[in-house]
């Protein structure tokens, strides 16, 4: 996947990662939930359709997944996309709350 940025926002009780694609418009987005000082909720991912097929919506999820691991927190998956992941990855199983 080629020219994908990606940034995290957090706020005291939500936050988001953020992937943009080179030459497309729009974003695509993972939106978080702050449970508590150790666990984040992850309840939805958004791809536009120009976007999708590209491998930006895992690349979202393996940042969360990274982040948590660097940061010490745990991943709670909501959204079906999310958990498909996890449940794919075993390997994740140590940021999964």
């Amino acid at each position: 996947m080629a020219d994908v940025t990606i940034t995290r926002e957090l706020g005291p009780s939500r936050g988001r990662y953020v992937a943009k694609l080179a030459g497309f418009e729009g974003e695509a987005e993972l939106t978080l939930v702050r449970l508590d000082g150790n666990r984040m909720l992850a309840d939805h991912t958004l791809t536009p359709a120009a976007m999708r097929g590209r491998g930006i919506a895992s690349a979202l999820v393996e940042r969360l997944v990274a982040d948590a691991r660097r940061e010490g927190f745990k991943v709670v998956p909501q959204c079906p996309f999310v958990v498909a992941q996890f449940d794919r990855h075993a390997e994740w199983s140590d940021v999964r709350a």
